[in-house]
């Protein structure tokens, strides 16, 4: 049996769920490489619960090729399965289990391949990353590009394994989503003119976000993209305790999904703009300790690589592939970009099949994957790999 699927088997195993620790994942990721004569730096979080792993095969005096995958998984709770999703279950060619698809298959053939690259003679290093808290906001990661930051020699590039079919990606959008707080002031409800109806305050934002929105799909357009344009969504929403009271509070939240080139911050300062200038002044008329609070979710910035770009050529001999493509979901590749690290995504399995119950991977991709795995030794004998 192939080793990337014994690892996928183990890795599965794990329920790395995002609201629990990876630690016992990440030790046993150590203790593998540790076996192999690879050592491997942590990078914990504030708690110590979770953990990010970096390791280097090959030159420690030069820049070298990052491959980047995150341990989380999503939850499934309230998914009906037909497998169980912490065991690795083949079936009909298909090898089932949360986090099969996205992204523990690709994390199982980065270490099966660590002997292949042990046994080559690099000149190119390539290092292996994992992280934590991706699918909550690309957050762990976050600390591990400060750790290579302070590193002698920045990699040159990063291949981010997330599940494309292994079809080389060079963009996708960017992401804040946000929360809107409105605090009005209640009042029985047949003397509704005497308080501030928090739902009413909150719902002049949100029409106001759908034009907004409106007016963004003509100001930017990318076809490259899937919509061409940047959307803007209110997701959730609640306020209110009763029928016959002014409600005092509520809360929605609304995400903005950018084009790479666009700015989120901007977008958002618009409607921050409209609750500071038209709308609180209106709801302090009547009650002045009322007002509108945004509060900062998460955020991740989009990624777009040209495809004249070395690393565009360099994934398209890895892939066998310049069917150049972008994503709708978003990435750490953005990140890493945005320290100087060029980034592209490729890896094996669909994201059609990610977060679903009955996740899983096809076999033919982990074989596909452990291919480009040697192609990236081969081509990491040069010093010359992206130039």
């Amino acid at each position: 049996m192939m080793q990337s699927r014994l690892l996928l088997e183990k890795l599965v195993a794990f329920e790395t769920v995002s609201r629990a620790s990876n630690l016992n994942l990440i030790e046993f990721i150590r203790g593998y490489l540790d076996e192999l004569g690879v050592a491997s730096q942590l990078v914990y979080n504030d708690s110590g619960s979770k953990a990010n792993l970096w390791a280097t095969i090959g030159p420690a005096d030069r820049g070298g090729i990052v491959l980047s995958g995150h341990t989380d998984v999503v939850p499934v709770d309230g998914q009906a399965w037909a497998f169980p999703p912490f065991k690795l279950t083949e079936h009909d060619g298909k090898l089932y289990g949360r986090g099969s698809a996205d992204m523990k298959g690709f994390l199982a053939c980065m270490l099966a391949a660590v002997p292949t690259f042990l046994a080559t003679p690099l000149r190119t290093p390539i290092h292996l990353a994992f992280s934590y808290d991706e699918e909550v906001g690309c957050l762990g990661v976050r600390s591990l590009l400060e750790y290579i930051k302070e590193q002698a020699h920045t990699p040159v590039a990063c291949i981010v394994g997330e599940p494309t079919e292994l079809k080389p990606i060079l963009g996708h959008k960017g992401k804040l989503a946000m929360r809107c707080h409105v605090h009005g002031a209640a009042c029985h409800s047949a003397y509704a003119p005497d308080g501030v109806n928090a739902i009413e305050y909150a719902s002049h934002l949100i029409v106001k976000l759908t034009e907004m929105g409106a007016e963004l799909r003509d100001k930017q357009l990318d076809y490259r993209f899937d919509p061409p344009f940047t959307t803007l969504q209110t997701g959730t929403i609640s306020g209110g305790n009763a029928l016959n009271i002014v409600p005092t509070d509520c809360c929605f939240d609304w995400e903005i999904r950018t084009l790479p080139s666009a700015d989120g911050e901007q977008i958002c300062s618009e409607l921050k703009q409209y609750a500071c200038q038209e709308l609180e002044p209106q709801m302090r008329a009547v009650k002045a300790d009322t007002g509108i609070h945004f509060e900062h979710l998460q955020a991740y910035p989009g990624l777009l690589l040209d495809q004249s770009a070395p690393l565009a050529k360099f994934i398209a001999l890895l892939a066998n592939s310049s069917d150049f493509s972008t994503v709708a979901f978003g990435t750490e590749g953005g990140l890493f970009h945005q320290v100087g690290i060029p980034a592209v995504i490729c890896g094996p399995g669909s994201m059609a099949q990610g977060h679903k119950p009955d996740e899983f991977i096809a076999i033919e991709q982990l074989h596909r994957c452990d291919a480009m795995m040697r192609r990236l030794a081969r081509f990491a004998t040069s010093e010359e790999i992206l130039k």
